[in-house]
């Protein structure tokens, strides 16, 4: 059994609180939030205990294992203390929004030993997995072309945006770490284009709700990445896959499966009217490969290394967005 401690209680700290008490191979001991009460009210609802501070974390031999899903400032401190402390870390995307602090973050750790993972969960979709080892396998020939896309429903609270560090930081950000990894090469230049379509106003703080990333690869293949904030008919994630001898979809999710066909009407059902309905599974999924990489002493699945490079093609986009030029990417440590 891996004895785990969760810190932060919100939103996302409660779905993997419910994945942590759930795991057959995790005993789930303690859950830490800046809210004391929001800390308290989901330890009780896993059997789990509220730490009063992070020293009952980072200063106990109890534990073998931190869940870190605290607010995106706090996440390079305590990668920090977890490598001081011995404990095996999971943590949220992104280690920080200031990438040569991220850099040091991970320098930081990779010196203490600990096995540490960065949690883009969207890896561990069964359908983009199958993707991905259909062209690493070679089944589609030679990768030309990858086609990412992903669409939200309904624009996040402009408050989360401020300190979201933007569409390219906080939703993009997957989709390159996808490209890369399907690829399984690093792509070597970006061009961005963005706007604030749906919403105007975040264009005072520099943000954009519609993208498109185009990357370049160092063979010469080309993926395209389209992100919107708010649509008017659900969430949509999809990825295709062009090669030289076949195409590979993992197609977009409906919420239901069965359409009905009465006479010349036909009634099917729609999208997910979120992301996290539709991406839900692949939370615990990772939270396993986490757990299984620990139990038996195997490389982590998502290193943090891997992390800043998502992070740094992320941090090009940006500047291709405010230069209006390609831009190179630079994932010097």
């Amino acid at each position: 059994m891996q004895r785990f401690a969760l810190i932060g209680a919100g939103f996302i700290g409660s779905v993997h609180a419910q994945n942590l008490a759930s795991h057959p191979d995790v005993d789930f001991r303690l859950v830490y939030d800046i809210d004391v009460q929001r800390a308290s009210a989901l330890a009780a609802q896993h059997g789990a205990k509220a730490a009063a501070s992070l020293d009952d974390i980072f200063n106990n031999d109890q534990l073998d294992a931190v869940f870190i899903a605290s607010s995106t400032d706090s996440h390079a401190q305590n990668l920090r203390l977890a490598a001081d402390a011995g404990l095996a870390a999971l943590v949220e995307k992104p280690i920080d929004l200031d990438l040569e602090t991220a850099k040091s973050t991970v320098a930081y750790v990779e010196r203490s030993g600990i096995k540490a993972m960065v949690n883009f969960n969207r890896r561990f979709d069964s359908a983009h997995a199958e993707l991905r080892d259909l062209v690493r396998q070679g089944s589609i020939g030679s990768l030309a072309l990858l086609q990412l896309t992903s669409r939200g429903p309904a624009l996040p609270p402009v408050d989360y945006l401020k300190s979201s560090g933007g569409q390219f930081r906080d939703q993009a950000v997957h989709f390159y770490d996808l490209a890369t990894w399907i690829a399984g090469v690093d792509p070597v230049q970006i061009h961005a284009f963005g706007s604030a379509l749906a919403a105007p106003e975040i264009a005072e703080f520099g943000d954009v709700d519609t993208s498109i990333s185009s990357l370049l690869f160092p063979d010469g293949a080309l993926a395209q990445i389209d992100c919107v904030r708010h649509t008017g008919y659900g969430y949509d994630e999809r990825i295709e896959a062009l090669g030289s001898e076949g195409l590979a979809e993992s197609e977009r999710q409906r919420s239901g499966h069965v359409t009905l066909v009465r006479k010349e009407h036909a009634r099917s059902h729609g999208l997910h009217g979120n992301w996290f309905d539709r991406v839900k599974p692949t939370y615990a999924a990772s939270l396993s490969a986490f757990v299984k990489a620990l139990e038996e002493d195997l490389d982590s699945p998502i290193t943090l290394r891997e992390g800043l490079k998502s992070q740094a093609i992320a941090q090009a986009a940006v500047r291709s967005l405010s230069s209006g030029h390609s831009e190179a990417i630079d994932y010097s440590l």
